[in-house]
């Protein structure tokens, strides 16, 4: 009889002996997940953090980068009517040309005047004349050279060549680079474009 209390108070403490290591084997492997669950999430985040930080850094740039889209003047061209390059057969353009030139300082001298204070009182200096009349009959001088120039482009080329997007693109840098040659540094192109585009 006193064997088997013995057997049975050996079997109970292996079994709480087998409950305690497995419960404290438990716990610990349940510590270590938990401190490389924390490693790995406070990674993540920082990694987000940073990232986040690097696209807000970026997008204030973008902005920045926005406000130095610098504006012009919008120079009209007019209808061109011309033949083009085929060999096979005669084709011909029909297009619509705008330019967009850069502005002087001294282009709009009421709007900075303005800004500085103006004239007040009585005597003021007489409004100028319509500074755009003033830019356009500067741009007037320079219409014949500049038109022969986007003939002259415009007419090197195929329907097939104009008939693309890359290709037109491609027409515009041309001319944008022939006309800044004309202007010569006086004003530069910032923009060509095309209103009607029809090939026939």
């Amino acid at each position: 009889m006193a064997d088997n209390d013995k057997n049975t108070d050996t079997r109970q403490q292996d079994i709480t002996k087998f409950l305690i290591m497995t419960l404290a084997s438990i716990v610990i492997m349940f510590i270590v997940f938990a401190g490389v669950n924390y490693i790995i999430m406070e990674n993540l985040i920082s990694q987000k953090m940073s990232s986040i930080q690097l696209s807000q850094e970026e997008l204030a740039e973008g902005e920045g980068d926005g406000d130095e889209i610098q504006k012009g003047i919008i120079v009209d061209l007019g209808d061109f009517i011309l033949n083009l390059c085929d060999e096979n057969q005669k084709k011909y353009l029909k297009v619509n040309v705008a330019i967009e030139v850069t502005q002087k300082d001294t282009d709009f001298p009421a709007a900075t005047e303005e800004k500085s204070g103006g004239h007040g009182g009585h005597g003021a200096a007489p409004a100028p004349a319509d500074p755009m009349e003033a830019i356009q009959k500067e741009m007037n001088q320079y219409k014949p050279a500049i038109r022969d120039a986007v003939i002259t482009n415009l007419s090197s080329k195929t329907s097939t060549e104009l008939a693309t997007a890359a290709g037109k693109e491609l027409a515009k840098e041309q001319i944008t680079n022939d006309i800044n040659s004309i202007l010569g540094g006086e004003r530069e192109v910032l923009r060509v474009s095309f209103g009607q585009f029809i090939i026939q």
